[in-house]
């Protein structure tokens, strides 16, 4: 089975390694990586790799992208962004993908959702399975933002006979990802303050953890099953969560990327939550705080079962990757 695959954002966190992990299936003979910004293949050692330039903003340049492909998987997403510069590409974007491969006559989509989607509510079940509602947190854009394009997604495919794999994968970090370190304040000080603030214990800033367990999955995991739903002739259509095996606290996190772990009470991270999202103006690097809230721990033996995928790194090993990018 000859299959050509269309990328969209294969130079972004989970792109490179996606694009890595379709250059080495046989089945995958060709890949048309559209990005705003010009790359080179050959560079990168890539030989089934063609490059198309183009901004899913832009509805012919989509046209034309899918237009050449069997499968479509679309990545291209703002995750650390303002809430208006994130819903122009978030939204409108990804809403031009869907339609065009409606329309332009592939037969399969992959989609990168994300946890978000779930949203942070006290009532979700522990572990999330993929029947749990997709409600998102109105109060943090990306949940938001994710919650609304797989809505999108539902309405522009219904009916269609396309084969629509939706991916979530939890937090994504490793070597290649390194958005969850570089969201650190105190990562996003000049180096010479912020070597002096990791190598001196009692200056290392507090992370505060109210207790709510974290999930992380390794990009070249996600990318691996990105794989498996572009050329699976097996696994059904559907949605699939991804995260790596074992769970995280948020102290290990702070202690992994420079921070001193403060255990605070539950309640306040709940408490803060809901003043946040009753202020008329917050900063949206604020709204993730909405993540403390509650559990989105989430069961990935579908995954596991029908996709047949399997993690190669732990939560655990992912965090350590990702801590080693950080000097």
């Amino acid at each position: 089975m000859a299959l050509r695959v269309a990328v969209t954002g294969p130079t972004g966190e989970i792109g490179i390694s996606t694009i890595e992990a379709l250059e080495a299936h046989p089945d995958v003979t060709q890949i048309l990586g559209m990005a705003r910004r010009p790359f080179d293949p050959a560079e990168r050692g890539w030989s089934k790799t063609v490059y198309r330039q183009g901004d899913i903003l832009d509805r012919d340049a989509v046209d034309d992208l899918v237009s050449e492909a069997d499968v479509v998987v679309h990545l291209a997403f703002i995750i650390m962004g303002t809430r208006e510069e994130s819903a122009k590409i978030n939204l409108a974007g990804t809403r031009n993908v869907f339609e065009a491969t409606v329309s332009g006559g592939p037969r399969r989509l992959v989609y990168t959702s994300s946890v978000a989607a779930y949203g942070y509510h006290s009532d979700n079940p522990v572990p999330i399975t993929e029947d749990v509602p997709t409600r998102g947190t109105p109060a943090h854009y990306y949940s938001e933002q994710k919650a609304a394009c797989e809505q999108v997604l539902a309405e522009v495919t219904a009916g269609s006979g396309l084969e629509v794999f939706v991916l979530r994968p939890c937090i994504v970090a490793g070597p290649k990802a390194p958005a969850l370190a570089e969201a650190m304040p105190w990562n996003q000080l000049p180096d010479p303050v912020r070597r002096l603030v990791r190598a001196v214990p009692v200056l290392k800033p507090p992370m505060p953890d109210p207790g709510t367990p974290v999930q992380l999955v390794h990009h070249d995991d996600v990318a691996s099953a990105v794989a498996l739903a572009a050329t699976t002739t097996t696994a059904p259509p559907g949605a699939y969560n991804i995260a790596g095996d074992g769970l995280l606290t948020f102290s290990d996190v702070g202690r992994a990327l420079g921070a001193r772990p403060v255990k605070v009470p539950h309640v306040a991270a709940v408490a803060t939550s809901e003043v946040l999202a009753r202020l008329p103006f917050v900063p949206s690097a604020l709204e993730w705080l909405h993540a403390g809230r509650a559990s989105t721990v989430m069961d990935t033996s579908k995954a596991k079962d029908e996709l047949g995928w399997q993690p190669t790194f732990t939560a655990a090993e992912t965090l350590a990757a990702l801590a080693e990018t950080v000097d």
